[in-house]
C-alpha cells in the first residue's frame, strides 16, 4: 500500500511496473492525472484498493463481449499481443462510455484474487513447518482464500528455475506444475510434502466456482498482460472442482476462535494467509496476533504469511506461538505471484 505522501496511482503504476504489467503500469499512470477516472474508482467498497476493482470492472465488460477499440490493448483476447499505441485514451473512453455498466461492478465487488502461483512459496513454507512441527498431519486454516485454490497447494507441482535450468522439482507429473525462477544462492525445501489431514478456509466474500459471474470476476482480476496466469487458473478451478475443501463464510475473525478449538490435538494447527490482510485494519491484525498467542496457551501452533510490506517487498514468513510466545523469522522474499523466489534459508 501507498504510505507517506506517495500518490495511490503512482505507487500502483511502480508496483505494475515492478511486477510485470507494462499494460497496468500505463494505465495506473494515466488515471494519476485524472480526475473523472479517480472519482469512478473512489466508488469501490470502503478497503478495496480502486486501481484493482476498477481495472477488473473494465476487463469483465471486455470478457463479456463489450465492444471497443480498447479490447485490442488487452493481450489475453489477442494471442498475446497488444495494439500499437498509448493504451490510455481508448482506456479512458471506455470507461467513461461504460460508466453505468462499470459503477454496479465498482461498487460491489471486491479484489479476491486466487493467484495459484503463490502455491510455488506456500510448498516451500510449509516443508519448513513440518520440519518443525514434527510428524503430527497439519490442519491448515486459510484466511482469505478466496475461491480457496490455494487450499490445495499441495496438488499442484512446482518447477523451480535458476538461469533458466531446472533446479529443482516437486511433483512433476501433476495436473498443474508451477514454475518459479530463483534468486540468490538458496534452494527451498523439497521433497515429499507434509501429510495433510484437514483444509479449511475463513471467507468474507465468498466465490462460486459454479457460478459464471463470480468465476468471470475471478478471471478478470488476473491482469490481461500475463495470459500464463489466467491458464494456471483455469487449471487450478478444474482441480479444485474434484476436491471442494470446506471454506466457511463470514468474519475470519469471529470464526476463527471455533475453527482454531476443533483442530484435533493429533494434528500441527497451521494458519495461513497469502496478501489478504491488507484489507485488515491495524486493529484487527492486532487481534488476531492476540488471538493466536492466547489459544497457543493450551498447545502450539504455527502461522504462514506471505504478505505486502513497504517498498514493494514481499516476505514469507513464518510465526511459531507457543505458550503464549511468539517467534518470527522471514524465510524468503518473492514476487507477489509467485513467479520468483529468494530463499533466504530455514535459520
Amino acid at each position: 500500500m501507498a504510505s507517506g505522501n506517495v500518490d495511490y496511482w503512482a505507487f500502483f503504476a511502480d508496483d505494475a511496473r515492478r511486477t510485470g504489467s507494462a499494460l497496468y503500469a500505463r494505465l495506473a499512470q494515466g488515471v494519476c492525472g485524472d480526475d473523472q477516472l479517480r472519482a469512478l474508482a473512489a466508488h469501490a467498497k470502503t478497503g478495496q484498493p480502486h486501481a484493482n476493482v476498477l481495472f477488473a470492472a473494465v476487463h469483465f465488460l471486455l470478457m463479456r463481449g463489450a465492444q471497443h477499440p480498447l479490447h485490442d490493448f488487452y493481450p489475453d483476447f489477442n494471442g498475446g499481443h497488444m495494439a500499437d499505441g498509448d493504451p490510455f485514451p481508448p482506456f479512458r473512453d471506455f470507461c467513461l462510455s461504460y460508466r453505468e455498466q462499470l459503477l454496479p461492478l465498482i461498487t460491489t465487488r471486491v479484489t479476491n484474487t486466487n493467484e495459484v502461483g503463490r502455491s510455488a512459496l506456500l510448498h516451500a513454507g510449509f516443508r519448513v513447518l513440518a520440519r518443525e512441527a514434527g510428524a503430527a498431519p497439519l490442519h491448515l486454516i486459510e484466511i482469505g482464500p478466496s475461491a480457496g485454490l490455494n487450499l490445495i497447494w499441495d496438488r499442484y507441482g512446482v518447477r523451480y528455475t535458476r538461469d533458466g535450468a531446472i533446479a529443482s522439482e516437486i511433483a512433476a507429473g501433476a495436473p498443474l506444475v508451477i514454475d518459479c525462477a530463483l534468486r540468490g544462492a538458496g534452494n527451498p525445501p523439497s521433497g515429499p510434502a507434509p501429510a495433510i489431514a484437514h483444509r479449511l478456509g475463513l471467507e468474507l466474500n465468498p466465490v462460486a466456482l459454479t457460478d459464471d459471474d463470480d468465476r468471470d470476476w475471478l478471471r478478470a482480476l488476473v491482469w490481461p498482460d500475463q495470459g500464463a496466469r489466467l491458464s494456471r487458473l483455469d487449471r487450478a478451478i478444474a482441480l479444485f472442482m474434484d476436491v471442494k475443501p470446506e471454506i466457511r463464510f463470514g468474519d475470519a475473525l469471529a470464526l476463527l476462535p471455533a475453527a482454531l478449538a476443533a483442530a484435533p490435538a493429533d494434528q500441527t494447527l497451521c494458519l495461513y494467509h497469502t496478501i489478504a490482510l491488507y484489507q485488515f485494519s491495524r486493529e484487527m491484525r492486532a487481534r488476531l496476533d492476540a488471538m493466536l498467542m492466547e489459544a497457543s496457551r493450551s498447545r502450539p501452533l504455527w502461522r504462514l504469511s506471505f504478505e505486502g510490506a513497504l517498498e514493494g517487498r514481499y516476505p514469507l514468513s513464518l510465526i511459531a506461538y507457543r505458550g503464549g510466545e511468539k517467534n518470527a523469522r522471514g524465510l524468503a522474499l518473492a514476487h507477489p505471484h509467485g513467479t520468483w523466489l529468494e530463499w533466504w534459508g530455514e535459520e
